[in-house]
């Protein structure tokens, strides 16, 4: 058989080779890291045989795919261990996630942090016992009758909602046995370091009407080393939570009165403020023109863009003289309605309609996470219209302003391409026009990217754009959307060259995302401590003394005249207190007078970065200052 490797190369193995062969014989080291492999872009097991002609992709820890297959096989060693501690437990799901794994179980006393170290005991004793992962399959009666057997009643519901002819897998490691469709490691020993990191409450199949089950989530890795310096990162997250820091930092505050529903404070405002007028300027310097549309619409409107059948558990709605209205969860409707109020011409195209839009949308409270998840937030949307020839350039356009933006805040970041969802709209061609487009652009300009497979929005194929922050974790914040359907629901036209009327297309976008989780991930980013073009105050003034003041009010009104955030510290305290203090608040600069700054009218700086700076003229002070402001220096 002919196998087409990862990096394109093209090798004859024999039949029914398996995934761990095939790695040995390209290299040692791959047989050791392989966990997997993704053969014709399924994913399978290491020893799975391949019998025909196709690519293949040997995964080690370090794909994405392969984590999963790491830390799925870790969530059922998390299982058998807590099955043997704890016999009357009854299992739900333990699925791979982005970070670790969970499982989910139903317990007559909730576990704590304090069962941590047992039930990791546990598992290391499993890891060491090497247990060989074993699938095997049933008719949908025998399994149904196995798992009941074995007192298993939410694996029984499981299974009673396949079809009557599916056959269903199992993986068994020693005396335990789960329901799962894989794929695995081979054996339990393949995982090395686990930890457990916290417990929480769950409604069986997110559903708030169900039993609340205990959700245990864990990490795994091949080396301890790995593991060392994943725990450092999680206490360096916590440190630089930035629900903990905006509080601290008195940038926003979330109330019992409006759960999910933020308030931002005026620190917070500036910091906000800051993000938009950047946005306004730079999308106007592109030919974007801003519009503003209703928070509230009728109900027509959210059947009419498809929005009605695959988002409306997420809406919130209201009545108005009797009629449906809802209030809006996405900006794109409106942006259509304004296009349709004028008649256009190929010549008004491209167009690009840009809105700093508030919506809302329904989560549960148990998802609240301060501004990372919220039930109010403004996204930074932008709808452009386009004639077919020019979808290209626009994409482009758009990956541009993406890129610039981000290196501004100093952020690194990887694309994915979202392809169509099972619950979508559109014809298979459109989809394919549209997922192509899409490729096609980022292979113009040499922009790497990995396929997200069945991820795309319902109305057409995206990129996402996942920025990278300073302790490494990622963030998916812009995203692209072609969508072929919208204009046609909407019955969009324009007026072509030939005089007649055609179907405009459509592109979607937002470059932070949400002003808000934006805000969040700067806040995290930066640990609080923001660039001084960013800062909610960028000084802070320090008179030593009473008799210090008037000179202090003097080099205030200076500041303020040339457009720097400043604060004047004239409390009564001891002037180590007050340096102390504006440490805590992380703020850029402080300038500290005494009777030296008085009398030769210079001020003595202190920065944030470096400490003592020394004395400076004011206009040397200032020049400086307004410089790195200018540049936005980070």
């Amino acid at each position: 058989m002919k196998i087409i490797l990862k990096d394109g190369t093209e090798k004859e193995f024999e039949n029914g080779k398996n995934v761990y062969e095939i790695a040995k014989s390209l290299s040692q080291r791959f047989a050791k890291e392989a966990v997997g492999g993704k053969f014709n872009g399924k994913i399978v097991e290491l020893f799975t045989p391949i019998n025909e002609d196709g690519k293949l992709e040997i995964l080690t820890f370090d794909d994405e795919d392969g984590k999963k297959i790491y830390w799925h096989t870790s969530s059922h060693i998390m299982a058998q261990a807590i099955k043997r501690l704890y016999k009357d437990v009854k299992l739900t799901i333990g699925p791979a996630i982005d970070n670790g794994f969970y499982y989910d179980f139903d317990v007559d006393e909730p576990f704590t942090v304090d069962d941590f170290s047992k039930i990791e005991e546990e598992m290391n004793k499993i890891i060491k016992e090497d247990l060989k992962l074993e699938r095997f399959v049933l008719p949908r009666e025998e399994a149904i009758k196995f798992m009941d057997e074995k007192g298993e009643p939410y694996k029984v519901e499981l299974i009673k909602d396949l079809p009557e002819d599916a056959v269903i897998s199992f993986y068994r490691q020693g005396e335990f046995t789960d329901l799962c469709a894989g794929p695995h490691l081979p054996s339990t020993g393949m995982v090395k370091s686990i930890k457990l990191l916290s417990v929480a409450g769950a409604y069986w199949r997110g559903d708030e009407h169900n039993k609340m089950l205990q959700r245990i989530y864990g990490i795994s890795f091949p080396k301890k080393s790995m593991l060392d310096e994943y725990l450092n990162m999680l206490e360096e997250a916590k440190k630089r939570d930035h629900r903990k820091l905006g509080k601290e930092l008195d940038l926003f505050s979330i109330h019992n009165e409006g759960p999910g529903f933020p308030f931002f404070h005026p620190k917070g405002m500036v910091i906000r403020n800051i993000l938009e007028d950047f946005w306004r300027k730079e999308h106007a310097k592109r030919g974007y023109l801003e519009i503003k549309t209703p928070i509230i619409l009728n109900e027509e409107l959210w059947h009419r863009s498809g929005h009605w059948d695959h988002y409306k558990e997420n809406m919130y709605f209201t009545k108005i003289d009797g009629e449906d209205y809802a209030i809006k969860p996405m900006n794109c409707p409106g942006a259509l309605l304004v296009y349709n109020s004028t008649m256009h011409s190929y010549r008004d195209l491209p167009l690009r309609l840009c809105e700093l839009g508030l919506v809302h949308r329904h989560e549960l409270s148990g998802a609240l996470h301060g501004l990372m998840r919220v039930r109010s937030f403004t996204q930074d949307d932008a709808h452009l219209f386009m004639t077919p020839d020019q979808v290209e350039s626009e994409i482009l356009g758009v990956i541009k302003l993406i890129d610039y933006f981000y290196k501004i805040f100093g952020f690194d970041y990887f694309v994915e391409l979202s392809t169509r969802p099972e619950n979508s709209i559109g014809s298979d061609e459109d989809w394919e026009l549209a997922t192509n487009a899409l490729i096609k652009a980022m292979e113009h300009i040499g922009l790497d990217y990995k396929v997200n497979e069945g991820d795309g929005a319902f109305y057409g194929p995206k990129i996402d754009f996942h920025l990278k922050d300073s302790i490494g974790r990622t963030w998916q914040c812009g995203t692209i959307q072609l969508d072929f359907q919208m204009p046609e629901r909407f019955n969009c036209e324009y007026v072509g060259q030939d005089g007649e009327k055609h179907r405009p297309v459509m592109l979607h976008r937002v470059v932070f995302g949400s002003i808000e989780r934006f805000i969040a991930i700067l806040t995290e980013n930066f640990a609080g401590a923001f660039p001084t073009w960013l800062a909610p105050v960028q000084v802070r003034i320090l008179p030593i003394s009473d008799k210090h003041l008037a000179y202090a009010q003097n080099i205030q009104q200076r500041l303020l005249e040339n457009d720097i955030r400043v604060e004047l510290d004239d409390r009564n305290e001891k002037i180590g207190y007050k340096i102390r203090e504006a440490q805590m608040q992380k703020i850029p600069y402080m300038l500290i007078l005494g009777d030296k700054e008085v009398e030769s009218g210079n001020v003595s700086v202190r920065s944030r970065k470096d400490g003592d700076i020394g004395s400076k003229s004011m206009q040397e002070f200032l020049s400086s200052i307004l410089e790195e402001i200018k540049n936005k220096s980070l």
